[in-house]
């Protein structure tokens, strides 16, 4: 390709943004708009659980009208983590080197992604981050940004890793990340999700970054924040560390008895 005609992320490769839905056909068309605005070049793929409001078809019309975009239809609602693999299968299967998530409601600024895009060259991946110098967020409750202050820490103490936001989920992987996590194996859903995956790549000795964001609440429709995802990241979280432990003076005693 002539330089010249070169896009600003051709050296990445393909660039597919997946956007989960449940409920969003207000939000959607926007996000849609914003994302081909920030980065023409990437292609977005919208994994729609069967919005009862219809944001399935809206997906379908988008999709007739801009050749970057794609839709998977799923059969029912069954969690981000479930969509997030399913858009990530899609992905690999379509040879896609680069796949980044993205909420559908805005709170993930697609103005921002190309500052992911630009740390992804030196890493193999780049979280957005709320919690280190120049992120933030906008329009939250102060009982909120310590909850989920303190779930980041909590997190960073438990499974020792250097990340101060493992729980946000506007994130760019490398295929060949996604290929070494073992997939198949997630279970988890929600923070939680976001959390494992993170862990997975720290854990395989892989480059994880963290670029600034501004988190803003959405504006448009219900947040599907509930106490039941917070209460299972924090039981997996703990119980993982609490294996992550246990591992490791097995492996300490049995260094001391040969």
């Amino acid at each position: 390709m002539d330089s010249a005609n070169e896009t600003p992320f051709a050296d990445l490769g393909k660039i597919v943004v997946i956007v989960p839905t449940y409920n969003e056909r207000d939000s959607l068309p926007l996000i849609i708009e914003r994302i081909r605005a920030a980065v023409p070049e990437a292609d977005i793929l919208v994994v729609d659980d069967n919005s009862p409001d219809g944001t399935g078809q809206i997906a379908d019309s988008l999709a007739a009208s801009h050749q970057h975009v794609q839709v998977m239809h799923r059969a029912g609602k069954e969690g981000l983590g479930a969509a997030y693999i399913a858009g990530f299968t899609w992905g690999l299967q379509h040879e896609y080197d680069v796949l980044v998530e993205m909420d559908a409601d805005g709170s993930h600024q697609p103005e921002q992604l190309p500052r992911l895009l630009e740390a992804l060259r030196g890493a193999d991946l780049v979280l957005g981050s709320r919690w280190i110098t120049g992120g933030g967020t906008q329009n939250w409750s102060k009982g909120r940004e310590v909850l989920s202050r303190g779930g980041n820490a909590y997190t960073r103490v438990m499974l020792g890793v250097p990340i101060h936001d493992a729980t946000g989920g506007f994130r760019a992987f490398r295929a060949d990340t996604l290929r070494r996590l073992d997939l198949h194996t997630v279970a988890s859903q929600g923070y939680c999700f976001q959390v494992d995956l993170a862990w997975r790549t720290v854990q395989r000795g892989m480059v994880v970054k963290e670029v600034p964001i501004t988190f803003v609440e959405r504006s448009i429709g219900d947040s599907k924040m509930s106490r039941s995802i917070v209460a299972e990241a924090l039981l997996r979280v703990t119980q993982w560390g609490a294996q992550q432990r246990l591992g490791s003076l097995k492996r300490a005693v049995s260094k001391r008895e040969r």
